[in-house]
């Protein structure tokens, strides 16, 4: 019975074949426009999250502050500072801690032949690196031997570069740093990150964190930065290196105002808001495009009851039940939904393909790569979601012909002109 269903619904298509591809660009514009919104929205996303990345996928910065609470016979108001012997405290007592380091920033001259600004200059140890995923586009990262010999060396920030050298190569040039000689060892990829401290990554420069001392007094460092051992044990790790530092620096581990940590899962709730937000707006706004298709197959098959009237009630009378003729509109009503559906899949596809990316963050940067555009993909997720919305206004543009046709009387439909 449902097959032959389905060839009398063909059949009746065929009948107005103009009509019927008329109704179905309706809904291949609708599930075009709706795959590549919900494409654009997943695109968006990912590019800001990959942007957020940037900053260290696990990072956490902590800030040093004044204790408020008076605990260990020390009074409230007291200044909290960052020195070896915490890092070394938190290697022993933070096990939820991955990776740790004090960071020192100052801003200083630094001069190559005639060209001369001013920029941050950040000590470091070398696991730094990981943490914050300072990649080298030339050249290579601190080493552990760099830290250790405190050499003379220095990592740049692209844009920094591109201040000093212009278009030169950098790396095994010499630059002066407040009056010092030091090699530089490699160049920052171009990193397009939305979230900072001390400024940009690429605007700064990094060294040796003991080789900072020959520069300023590094006994106290500005920040500490670490990473959890998965961005899921963020919070736990965060009150792990606060009990560390509470127990040795005699201040409370409730105390919140002595220790601020800002991790990027912190972030992650704003994230969410911004792009999931954004995305069901995208669908919506394809959801109402598409739903407009189905106003159309709606009217064109209420159209189609009308002229086949006295058809209806000839196959009462032969012995069809209302709950066949129901099936048979909204079979009807359904295989030109999902014929057009079908062409607007693939038509979509071919668009986002054709498309490629499109600048988001790249003018931003005054980056031309591509690294930070937005990709238009049609993943199968996003085709299945557009098939659910196609499948439900298919449905729902076929139920109320369907309904309209079942309820004639096949006595009054037979006299039908």
């Amino acid at each position: 019975m449902g097959r032959e269903i389905l060839i009398q619904a063909w059949v009746a298509l065929r009948r107005n074949p103009t009509r019927s591809l008329l109704t179905m660009l309706g809904i291949v514009w609708g599930i075009v426009t709706v795959t590549l919104l919900i494409a654009y929205g997943n695109g968006f996303r990912g590019a800001l999250v990959r942007a957020f990345d940037a900053f260290g996928r696990s990072a956490v910065v902590a800030w040093p502050g004044q204790t408020s609470e008076q605990a260990g016979g020390e009074r409230a108001g007291r200044a909290v500072r960052f020195e070896l012997a915490d890092l070394e405290a938190i290697r022993q007592e933070a096990p939820l801690v991955r990776a740790a380091s004090l960071e020192t920033m100052r801003r200083v001259s630094m001069s190559y032949l005639d060209r001369t600004i001013n920029a941050p200059v950040r000590g470091v140890y070398p696991i730094y690196g990981l943490i914050r995923a300072e990649i080298p586009g030339e050249g290579r990262w601190i080493s552990a031997d760099d830290f250790q010999e405190r050499r003379r060396v220095v990592f740049l920030g692209d844009r920094l570069r591109r201040k000093l050298f212009g278009g030169r190569p950098a790396v095994g040039e010499t630059v002066v740093i407040s009056g010092a000689r030091f090699i530089v060892i490699g160049v920052l990829e171009l990193k397009m990150q939305i979230s900072n401290y001390f400024g940009p990554d690429d605007e700064s420069s990094w060294i040796p964190y003991t080789t900072a001392g020959d520069l300023w007094d590094t006994r106290y460092a500005s920040t500490l930065v670490f990473m959890p051992v998965a961005p899921r044990f963020e919070p736990a790790a965060i009150d792990q290196v606060r009990a560390a530092l509470a127990k040795r620096q005699r201040f409370s581990p409730t105390d919140k105002r002595a220790f601020q940590a800002f991790g990027r899962e912190q972030f992650r709730p704003v994230i969410d808001g911004i792009t999931i937000g954004l995305q069901m707006l995208l669908a919506f706004v394809g959801s109402l495009t598409l739903g407009i298709g189905g106003v159309g197959v709606m009217n064109i098959m209420l159209v189609s009851v009308d002229e086949r009237v006295r058809e209806i009630g000839l196959r009462m009378a032969l012995g069809a039940r209302r709950r066949h003729i129901r099936t048979q509109f909204l079979a009807e009503a359904l295989a030109l939904t999902l014929a057009g559906g079908l062409v607007g899949i693939a038509l979509a596809y071919g668009l986002s393909a054709a498309i490629g990316t499109l600048p988001v963050l790249g003018p931003m940067f005054e980056d031309d790569s591509g690294k930070a555009d937005l990709r238009l993909i049609v993943s199968p997720m996003t085709a299945l979601a557009a098939t659910a919305i196609l499948l439900v206004v298919g449905v729902l543009s076929g139920v109320i012909p369907a309904l309209r046709a079942a309820r004639l009387d096949p006595t009054e439909a037979l006299r039908y002109e």
